[in-house]
């Protein structure tokens, strides 16, 4: 069996505001295999990209990191010091964000940030920063990449900034990549051109990568493992060919029933999961999927995690 590379160990984090505390995350334990892609999938805020800002140690105030691990090669990133952190991020571990607009500095060229990753980790002379700068966006795919390091982000089409995003992120070839909805805001043909680099630059350098994203046909795509979340915890964790074939859980079942499918007959309207998530701040004792669930038991009710089927 392929050891590990990232683990996260019974994690929980959550955030102060004026209205309560939210708590976010809630005893998430994953593990991501060398090499290999681990899908975190589920709803819009069920805690997906705060389990990713923990995992660099970078969640945002107010939010705190109240239990667990993550281990990172063995070592404990929430143990880390500042210096330890600024080593590890890029070289060893790095995150392209979920939106490419903002994720790029708008006063700076596209060459000055790609270099600037390089520059803060390597003892290169600039010249060796700029060849590999051209080198790094020639490998995500963008045409005349010379010309691209003298452009600013707003000369760039979105699927060229998300590609500029994955070149800085992969710039140093780090052990784990972590996407956070790369291809969310792209058109389909972009997005399948951008997984392909992926699945390319993965197979290159042995890259592992967690990869977050809501789109289900994404997940078929590209990973191995899937852990799908709700309301702040992993509901299901399980090998991608077992989870689409055989979900447990009735919000897995629920999340697979809703896609959109080429060979359902008629054009009616799509399956939907009734009712909302709980909130955050007052997560029931019970499981948090009972108001919405379609195959809820009495022990449902008495137990936060029951049995799946």
């Amino acid at each position: 069996m392929i050891a590990p590379i990232l683990r996260i160990e019974d994690l929980s984090a959550e955030f102060l505001t004026p209205d309560g505390t939210v708590k976010a995350v809630n005893h998430v334990s994953l593990s991501l295999r060398e090499g290999g892609t681990l899908a975190l999938t589920g709803e819009s805020g069920s805690g997906k990209t705060s389990v990713a800002l923990c995992a660099l140690n970078l969640l945002p105030h107010p939010g705190r990191i109240t239990g667990g691990r993550i281990l990172l090669h063995d070592r404990d990133v929430l143990s880390f010091t500042h210096e330890q952190l600024r080593q590890v991020r890029g070289r060893d571990i790095a995150m392209v964000f979920q939106d490419p607009a903002t994720g790029l500095n708008p006063v700076l060229s596209v060459g000055q940030q790609v270099e600037e990753i390089i520059t803060n980790h390597l003892d290169v002379p600039r010249r060796e920063a700029k060849r590999r700068t051209v080198e790094v966006l020639a490998q995500m795919g963008l045409p005349d990449p010379e010309q691209v390091t003298t452009r600013y982000p707003f000369q760039l089409s979105g699927g060229m900034s998300q590609r500029v995003m994955i070149a800085i992120a992969t710039a140093l070839n780090p052990k784990v990549l972590i996407l956070d909805e790369p291809t969310s805001a792209l058109d389909v043909t972009v997005q399948a051109a951008i997984l392909q680099d992926l699945r390319r630059l993965q197979q290159t350098y042995g890259t592992s990568i967690l990869l977050i994203t809501h789109d289900l046909g994404i997940v078929a795509q590209m990973a191995e493992d899937v852990a799908v979340m709700y309301a702040g915890s992993v509901v299901e964790y399980a090998d991608a060919l077992t989870l689409f074939d055989r979900p447990r859980h009735p919000y897995t079942w629920s999340l697979l029933a809703s896609r959109p499918r080429w060979d359902r007959e008629g054009f009616g309207r799509l399956p939907s999961i009734r009712g909302t998530p709980p909130s955050l701040i007052d997560l029931p004792d019970e499981c948090p999927f009972l108001p919405r669930c379609p195959k809820a038991t009495n022990v449902c009710r008495t137990e936060p995690v029951p049995p799946l089927a």
